[in-house]
């Protein structure tokens, strides 16, 4: 067992305090005790130093101890002379036994510690060893270990620069002290390019092979984090791919759809062989029109989804009315008027949105619901006021979307069949995206009896302790 200078100093306080304290106790009592029973106290003594202070200060304390018993208690008392012979065996045998004892007591104390530490090691090796080390333990938390079981100031893994050759700290747990830095009392290399160090106290040799274990169990978790990074890299790349690609099979349809509605009818016109009645010209122009504002929705969908990503969307919110809001929605979507049942009561609290966001939402969800709910049925879009904020639904009555699929009529160019012919599965992302930035949630949900319900909720002005101003709606 390895004592601290610490511990060898107060074993050292202790039997200056505690020998002349026994002493004057005992000196009190005048012979109220014999020899062998003052020999026997001493050697208590001696014994709880030989705990605290180690085997050399129980020796010395002993070899103290027998003094004072010689100088107080032996005859002739205050001096150091002894009258009889036994009583010269008595006090060496009293040092011999604290000797002993002290000894004795230090071996246990060694093999107390050796066997913690034996389990400490065992532990630390076992968890090191673990197969779940990748998944739960990360680089820092290897480190942070290896600080704490080593008794290091600081740990820290260093990695070579391929290019430039220099070192330089990937990762580090605990700091040196102010003032002078302590040594460098380890420094393993694992490979060309990787180096544990570790500063503070020396280490012991029963030390080397936890050392040699931390030091694989760094460079797996450092290796695991790279690996961590290159899958996100790749993944990211994936998912930028995939996006890529649904977005040219999306634009490459829904673009072309429009665009040929628009050239037909054009070129149709444009026939100097053929007479065209008014109401053929009129359905031809209509038809231009309508593929006109399918290509407007379907660009600012894009160009709303390129902000999202980017960040780089601006929220203006201001206090705006629901009922405002919606009436503006049906107006703004082409055949959505007599198909969009509305129940909003003019009197519901303003709600804090920008009002040109909020418009694009509603736009969006009334698409959705007009072109994917029962053929030829209405919409139904009411609202009302809760705590601090307020609700506002769009019901369809179509075919619904399972429960399984809900979250993903959220994901961007995400289609979930062939019933709709027109957009790039953009809207609902989009529409989400505008709910969220101004502070608000959107979910989907199954209609009573069928359908699709999509559920907004907004904040209340009166909740933001904002004075109210008339809502501006965007044109």
């Amino acid at each position: 067992m390895h004592l601290s200078r610490r511990r060898q100093l107060s074993g050292f306080a202790l039997a200056l305090a505690g020998l002349p304290l026994l002493t004057l106790l005992l000196n009190g009592v005048n012979d109220a005790l014999s020899l062998e029973g003052e020999v026997l106290l001493y050697l208590l003594a001696v014994v709880l130093i030989a705990v605290i202070g180690g085997v050399a200060v129980a020796v010395v304390s002993a070899v103290a101890g027998a003094l004072l018993i010689n100088y107080f208690f032996v005859e002739p008392r205050h001096t150091l002379d002894v009258a009889h012979a036994d009583q010269a065996v008595s006090l060496i045998v009293f040092v011999v036994v604290a000797a002993i004892v002290s000894g004795t007591v230090e071996l246990a104390g060694r093999r107390a510690y050796a066997a913690q530490q034996a389990r400490d090691e065992a532990e630390t090796l076992a968890t090191l060893a673990g197969a779940d080390l990748d998944a739960h333990e990360t680089l820092r938390g290897v480190l942070r270990r290896a600080r704490e079981t080593l008794g290091m100031e600081s740990v820290t893994l260093k990695a070579r620069d391929r290019a430039t050759g220099e070192w330089a700290d990937v990762e580090q747990a605990g700091w040196g002290p102010a003032g002078e830095p302590a040594p460098v009392r380890f420094d393993v290399a694992m490979g060309a390019h990787l180096r544990l160090v570790g500063c503070g106290p020396e280490l012991f040799a029963e030390d080397q092979r936890v050392l040699r274990a931390f030091a694989a169990a760094a460079q797996t978790a450092f290796d695991g984090r790279r690996l961590a990074e290159r899958a996100n890299q790749a993944r990211s790349l994936a998912d930028i791919d995939r996006q890529r690609t649904a977005l040219l099979a999306a634009v490459g349809h829904d673009l072309r759809t429009p665009l040929a509605g628009i050239k037909a009818s054009v070129s149709t016109l444009r026939q100097t062989d053929v007479q065209w009645s008014a109401d053929e010209r009129e359905q031809l122009l209509a038809t231009i029109e309508e593929s006109a504002d399918r290509l407007h929705g379907v660009v600012g969908n894009l160009l709303d989804a390129s902000r999202l990503q980017a960040g780089a969307l601006t929220v203006q919110a201001v206090p705006v009315s629901l009922d405002e809001m919606v009436s503006a929605a049906v107006l703004a979507l082409p055949g959505a008027v007599g198909r969009v049942r509305v129940d909003v009561p003019e009197a519901l609290p303003f709600v804090w949105a920008d009002p040109g966001l909020l418009e694009r939402v509603l736009v969006n969800l009334l698409d959705n619901g007009l072109r994917y709910g029962s053929s030829g049925g209405s919409v139904e879009v009411r609202a009302f006021a809760g705590v601090g904020h307020a609700k506002l639904e769009v019901v369809d009555h179509g075919p619904g979307v399972s429960a399984e699929q809900r979250e993903r009529l959220f994901e961007p160019f995400q289609r979930l069949d062939d019933r709709g012919n027109d957009g790039v599965g953009l809207g609902l992302s989009v529409a989400r995206g505008f709910v969220e930035a101004m502070g608000g949630a959107m979910v989907a949900d199954q209609t009573p009896g069928g359908g699709l319900t999509m559920r907004v909720r907004l904040p209340l002005a009166e909740a933001r302790d904002t004075p109210v101003r008339s809502p501006q709606v965007s044109p």
